[in-house]
């Protein structure tokens, strides 16, 4: 943990400048050698200041094409959207991969540079109800954010078309200020992460993408992660997922009806509905606060105390009452303290209802004993448990408790993440974010999941993380926006978070 400090400069067309003192992880960091020399920043950063326009268009256009993997929409206008983008940001060889599913796209630039890095981008979002959002969600409006400033606005901003397009930015600059740059890269991208990533190994397994990731010093996905205090968390890890349904019906049981049928023949007739709800309460205990699946925490490996110290030192420097706030909550699970929510948050697996759905659900009354009810969850893992040994312990459970019939659908997921914190990637990381005076913590696990375990695990088997400073929020959510232009000193808009790529690249070419 650090003494986190105020950033010593508020003029937004400065680099953002400071120092973080790195206590964990301070013992892996290494001296960086000048290889970024000013002259080079400083004609990148004019590069990307002239180029801002053209990098919002950038975001505004890509927000505009939604590829909605779970509705089937935009798919292959989405690839061919990003393999555009690709070529026009400097990759060459850029394919279209096909899969069982919808397609990913790879390319390259080779500087021939003595490292090389990967990249990971998803081109498609989580679906959206217009009439949720304050903004057309696919316009892409300025919008003020208070405590922010000006911001972009619609499905996809944050996550992860902002983040993506500005990555993108820092290589436009790079070559625009004439400048080489000082790693090679290595993209990969895909359609389908939003729905846990079900051909993702197809793409990074293909023998000419495979052995172009195996050449990396590792891999990462681009992030906003700064919030008003411009501080940022550096994971080391993410948990693995399981999509899945769980649908109860009168046709699989045997019993209860194939279809909708009215109300008043429940006192005669079985319900799928409480089939399905008798089926969910076996899967946790009865608080729904753990999983009681057998042999769920088998394989589970807890949390070290160096990983729980982590934790509570950068408990020091949250807002619990903030978070709370923004959680619309009064109190953590089972009552605990703050530290050890987060330290909860951090080392258990979760069963998690996304919804439930049967019969009718309009306005008023409909009176129907439905013929078929269906939950939708999601299955959180933590090291080492693999989403193999998860869905076949998740079927055993319920034959075991006699609800064979109950069918088990999965859409896709995959297995937790981790990275060594001595890696070069995490090194260059805190090297970068010191650099540019952003004060950093370490955190064991982060809560969410995304799919680096196809990277991290055989064959790939290289580090993967994440990184970026500027800020974005409402994710998954309406009014989902990415920050432009900073009001605030502390935190980054465009073209800053541009030029934090952009030294992220430098200082890894740099690192010992």
């Amino acid at each position: 943990m650090m003494d986190f400090r105020e950033l010593n400069r508020l003029n937004r067309r400065d680099m953002l400048r400071g120092t973080a003192m790195l206590g964990a992880g301070a013992a892996f960091m290494q001296p960086v050698p000048l290889w970024a020399q000013s002259g080079t920043m400083t004609d990148i950063r004019k590069a990307a200041e002239a180029g801002k326009d053209a990098s919002i268009k950038r975001i505004r256009d890509w927000i505009a094409l939604p590829s909605i993997a779970a509705e089937n929409r935009s798919m292959p206008e989405g690839a061919a959207y990003m393999a555009e983008l690709a070529k026009d940001a400097g990759f060459t060889n850029v394919e279209i991969v096909p899969t069982d599913g919808h397609p990913g796209v790879f390319g390259t630039i080779d500087v021939g540079a003595k490292r090389t890095l990967g990249i990971y981008f998803m081109y498609d979002v989580k679906q959206f109800d217009p009439a949720e959002w304050s903004s057309p969600p696919l316009e892409g409006k300025m919008v003020e954010r208070p405590g922010f400033g000006q911001a972009i606005m619609g499905r996809g901003a944050v996550n992860q078309k902002g983040p993506e397009a500005t990555f993108l930015a820092a290589l436009h600059a790079i070559r625009a200020a004439g400048r080489k740059l000082p790693v090679n890269i290595v993209l990969v991208c895909e359609g389908e992460e939003e729905i846990g990533s079900p051909h993702f190994r197809q793409i990074a397994t293909k023998p000419n993408i495979l052995a172009a990731l195996k050449k990396c010093e590792g891999i990462f996905i681009p992030f906003a992660s700064q919030g008003k205090t411009g501080n940022v968390t550096v994971n080391l890890g993410s948990k693995g997922i399981i999509e899945l349904e769980l649908i109860a019906s009168g046709e699989k049981w045997g019993r209860g009806p194939k279809g909708d049928v009215h109300s008043s023949l429940k006192a005669m007739v079985d319900s799928p509905a409480w089939r399905l709800v008798q089926a969910l309460q076996t899967l946790v205990t009865p608080d729904g606060n753990k999983p009681a699946i057998e042999g769920w925490f088998e394989n589970v490996r807890p949390l070290t105390e160096r990983e729980k110290t982590l934790i509570r030192e950068a408990a020091k420097a949250g807002d619990e009452a903030q978070q709370k706030q923004a959680l619309g909550i009064t109190h953590w699970i089972d009552n605990l303290s703050y530290d050890d929510a987060l330290i909860r948050l951090a080392q258990e697996p979760t069963v998690n209802i996304e919804g439930l759905v049967a019969g009718y659900t309009g306005p008023g009354g409909k009176t129907v004993l439905p013929g078929k009810a269906v939950a939708k969850l999601d299955l959180r893992l933590v090291p080492n448990q693999t989403r193999a040994e998860a869905e076949k312990k998740l079927r055993a459970h319920l034959d075991k408790h006699g609800f064979t019939d109950v069918e088990v659908n999965v859409s896709g997921g995959y297995d937790p993440t981790e990275v060594a914190e001595d890696s070069r990637l995490v090194r260059s990381e805190l090297a970068t974010y010191k650099k540019l005076g952003v004060a950093t913590s370490l955190n064991p696990r982060m809560a969410g999941s995304w799919p680096g375990s196809t990277f991290t695990a055989p064959p790939v088997s290289i580090p993967a993380a994440h990184f970026g400073i500027g800020h974005g929020s409402g994710a998954h959510a309406p009014d989902e926006y990415f920050l432009i232009d900073s009001t605030n000193p502390k935190v980054a808009g465009l073209v800053d978070a541009t030029m934090g790529f952009a030294e992220f690249l430098y200082t890894l070419a740099a690192i010992k």
